[in-house]
């Protein structure tokens, strides 16, 4: 993982997140500045990340990966994930809920009792 001061700092960072809601439907938009971590977490349902803009690495409990916008990459359920961005990213987490509340979404999607 990710060295300590740099996940400290980017605990920061305003992120601009948009939150999109359809029927089922949670899309949660984030803006990561060159050098962020988005740090780790996980999910108790596998989900749908898409990599519209930008150039980042994704390190999760099954190894490190590269990825190029335009990418979609699939969040296994369980997996320990965080983003570091090597360019000025821009990140959707697609989620599969009824939650419609921008304040308690987290708490349904991420599985972290500390959210």
């Amino acid at each position: 993982m990710y060295d300590k001061k740099l996940i400290e700092d980017s605990k920061q960072t305003d992120l601009g997140i948009v939150h999109h809601f359809s029927d089922g439907v949670y899309a949660k938009q984030m803006h990561l500045p060159k050098g962020h971590v988005a740090v780790s977490h996980k999910h108790e349902f596998s989900h749908l990340s898409i990599l519209s803009c930008g150039k980042c690495v994704v390190e999760t409990d099954l190894g490190i990966d590269t990825y190029e916008a335009p990418e979609c990459i699939e969040i296994k359920a369980g997996v320990e994930h965080q983003i570091l961005a090597l360019e000025d990213v821009t990140w959707f987490c697609i989620h599969a809920t009824d939650e419609k509340d921008p304040d308690q979404v987290d708490r349904v999607v991420i599985k972290d009792e500390t959210v």
